[in-house]
């Protein structure tokens, strides 16, 4: 909820975020904004601060900043509670206390001053996002594509807009009175689980949307509104907030051409924990996300990236001269499996291994990985950090080449997820096979790894450190 206390510059925020990304968030917001209250949810994360909102629109790990209007327990809705019973519930419940609302908009209203979109980026906003749909669900292999559905259906909830009543001329009420122009709004309604099977996201964008025009004099526009309130339902938490930008935050401003989505490039950067003067490379580099994501953040480091496809190459290069990087970061075409490059000579390996539909390669990526990380590992000095991003069946591969034969135990000790009941697209090449051409690395200590949604399909993230030649 808006903060009423003490302090009048603490406001309390939350953030969405890509599913495995929540951590992430949490350690941005309390390192960059001394953040505090903080509350974890699926896909999300509230808390407090007191930093400049410019400082707020910076977080690299976040999907979507919203003013956070409430945070309440989970609707409970009766499957056979008669219509008016529901809209009591939804109204006790969505809009309460009316002096929140009038303390939200003074709130937001002081924010708009920073927040603002310029005009030009509101102009593009139809563009991107469609641009932002295509790096979501353009990441999928055909095989995926029912688990996709349910999963949409079950967690990424269903969507809708208020269309509105034509009633705003009622009298309003002297707690709008200190606005001298009412607000424009519409309503984004999101429901998933049980919730979603009781009650129609229409009937909350009624109930609502009839409430604030009544009660707060609020007037409904669908196409241009001056201020957006999205709620969210689900079986564990109800959410209302007021959206602070257009653009999601992983349409970078200083990024021309996207690959990988921003916000998990910029999570494997923060993984690496690159150090000042450090070399960093990217042996797979695309267009070049993942270390203009980490120079961004480093601004004292060098970074390297190669890779084997012109057209890639070229792209990567207009980003780094977007990014204004040219003093920093270098390209090169070589192949990941022969870098032109000494042994212990880079800092920092970081790579996306190509998958997926959109992202995928002809090369043989289960057949090339032996040989690759072979390579990463004997360009990295010791005690250097490597930092992967696999897809589920190739980090199966990655367990079994970096486990001894006979030491399956140790690796799960280990804590490395085990993903072999994932199904898999074709055959792998026999292990024995790989490791007769590319011994176990193991100078290659494993440190963590995590699941992140890339959309619609899932990628699994690992980090390693060379404790030795």
């Amino acid at each position: 909820m808006v903060n009423l206390g003490k302090e009048a510059s603490l406001i309390r925020y939350f953030c969405t975020a890509g599913y495995g990304m929540e951590q992430f968030l949490i350690d941005e917001v309390t390192k960059k904004l001394a953040a505090h209250d903080i509350e974890r949810l699926e896909g999300k994360v509230l808390f407090s601060s007191s930093a400049h909102i410019s400082l707020v629109k910076e977080l690299k790990s976040a999907e979507r900043l919203f003013l956070l209007m409430k945070r309440d327990s989970p609707l409970k809705l009766s499957a056979h509670a008669n219509p008016a019973r529901v809209a009591s519930v939804l109204k006790s419940t969505l809009i309460g206390d009316l002096q929140r609302w009038t303390s939200a908009e003074v709130t937001w209203r002081r924010l708009q001053g920073v927040v603002g979109d310029k005009k030009k980026e509101e102009s593009k906003c139809e563009e991107q996002r469609k641009v932002e749909e295509e790096n979501v669900l353009g990441e999928d292999n055909e095989r995926d594509f029912p688990a996709m559905k349910k999963r949409r259906k079950m967690d990424c909830e269903d969507e809708d807009v208020y269309a509105g009543t034509h009633d705003q001329d009622k009298t309003r009420p002297q707690a709008n009175r200190h606005c001298s122009d009412p607000l424009s709004f519409r309503i984004s309604c999101k429901c998933s689980g049980s919730v979603s099977r009781h009650l129609s996201v229409q009937e909350v964008s009624k109930v609502l949307g009839t409430s604030l025009s009544g009660q707060l004099g609020w007037k409904v526009d669908l196409r241009n509104p001056q201020i957006e309130i999205t709620v969210y339902l689900r079986d564990d938490h109800c959410l209302l907030g007021i959206p602070l930008t257009r653009l999601p935050f992983a349409n970078r401003r200083y990024i021309k051409t996207t690959g990988l989505r921003s916000t998990v490039a910029w999570a494997m950067a923060e993984l690496a924990q690159i150090q000042s003067g450090s070399l960093v490379l990217d042996p797979m580099c695309g267009v070049g996300t993942i270390l203009i994501e980490a120079a961004q953040e480093h601004k004292l480091a060098c970074f390297l990236g190669l890779d084997i496809d012109d057209r890639q190459l070229h792209k990567a290069s207009e980003n780094v001269a977007f990014a204004e990087l040219r003093d920093r970061m270098h390209l090169l075409k070589a192949s990941s499996t022969h870098m032109p490059l000494p042994n212990a000579s880079v800092d920092t390996v970081v790579c996306d291994l190509p998958f997926g539909k959109k992202f995928g390669t002809k090369t043989d990526m289960a057949a090339s990985l032996p040989l690759i990380l072979a390579e990463m590992e004997r360009v990295l000095r010791v005690g250097g950090s490597l930092v992967l991003l696999l897809s589920p069946q190739l980090s199966c591969l990655l367990k079994k080449l970096l486990t001894p034969p006979g030491t399956q135990e140790a690796a799960n000790q280990e804590g490395v997820q085990d993903v072999t009941s994932t199904p898999t697209q074709g055959k792998e090449p026999p292990i024995g096979l790989m490791t007769e051409s590319c011994p176990p690395l193991s100078s290659l200590k494993h440190q963590t790894s995590l699941r992140l949604s890339l959309g619609t399909i899932d990628g699994l993230l690992h980090k390693y450190i060379k404790t030795h030649t």
